[in-house]
């Protein structure tokens, strides 16, 4: 009898279209809504688009010679790198030193997740003061260390950096917590017994975590090159207008300042399709490269 309760699809089809009709609404509607837009001329914000360009692909057209656009696309990238392998990575490592304490679990678990729950303008504002060339804590204690030449961190060619640095320290505790949980789910027999074989700390780690827990990293993985074209916030609290010389754009601040800066709409809608197609092709090569396996 419990079998049958399972045949009747009307009563998760009542739950399901206010979703659906939500994702319409909210999601599909808007998502095609922009790409219309990206071919329009838009030049106020919440205005409707008045014609089409001539020729309808010049936003486009503009957009493969934008050298700013190349310039955000390479620093998202970097970025990207950067995501897998200073906060995947470094996630992979206190999470694994965490699950071979003895005790102060739950200590860590906070401490690492905290940045994630502060605001990001927050944090943009507090490592633009840590970062400040005069006065600043990092120049204050190179000064107490005895370097007499100031760092500029906002200076081209060190402020991508600058930047990069507080947005790998948010999210490592994301990521964290999804690979402490995925390390929870472990039997603690197989290490009883790799124990007892002999193993060591390392051996088991290397043979029995890191295996096991290779389709929580390959979720991990994915999630960091998706949410690498997302960042916007604090690098645009650190560096608005792509400060200094445009040359810390991101594919998000570079969309960003010419929907609200320039007041280039459309051109921010052509920007924003880009991202979508980026994120895709990012997402499948990831997903390629990541596979999970079965166990």
């Amino acid at each position: 009898m419990g079998a049958n309760i399972y045949r009747n699809k009307k009563p998760a089809l009542v739950f399901l279209l206010p979703a659906f009709l939500f994702m319409i609404v909210f999601l599909y509607y808007p998502f095609f809504k922009n790409i219309i837009n990206s071919f329009m001329e838009i030049k106020q914000l919440g205005s409707a688009g008045t014609s089409f360009h001539s020729p309808w692909y010049s936003n486009y057209v503009e957009m493969f010679q934008d050298e700013n656009v190349w310039t955000s696309v390479k620093n998202t990238l970097l970025m990207m790198i950067v995501t897998l392998v200073g906060q995947v990575g470094i996630a992979i490592v206190l999470a694994l030193m965490v699950d071979n304490i003895g005790r102060g679990k739950g200590f860590f678990r906070t401490v690492f997740f905290f940045p994630i729950v502060i605001s990001a303008t927050a944090l943009g504002l507090l490592f633009n003061l840590i970062f400040l060339y005069d006065k600043g804590m990092v120049n204050q204690l190179l000064e107490a260390f005895g370097r007499q030449n100031l760092t500029d961190w906002k200076a081209e060619g060190i402020a991508l950096f600058t930047m990069m640095l507080p947005v790998m320290w948010q999210y490592v505790g994301f990521y964290f917590v999804i690979l402490v949980t995925g390390l929870n789910n472990i039997s603690d027999e197989l290490y009883e017994a790799a124990k007892i074989d002999g193993a060591t700390t390392l051996q088991r780690v290397r043979y029995i975590s890191i295996p096991l827990l290779h389709n929580v990293i390959c979720t991990c993985s994915v999630l960091a090159v998706t949410g690498a074209l997302k960042v916007f916030d604090l690098p645009w609290v650190m560096f608005p207008k792509g400060m200094p010389l445009k040359t810390t754009f991101l594919t998000g601040t570079y969309m960003y300042y010419h929907t609200m800066e320039t007041k280039n709409v459309d051109y921010g809608a052509a920007i924003a399709v880009l991202i979508v197609i980026l994120g895709v092709v990012l997402a499948r090569i990831v997903n390629s490269i990541f596979r999970e396996k079965d166990y």
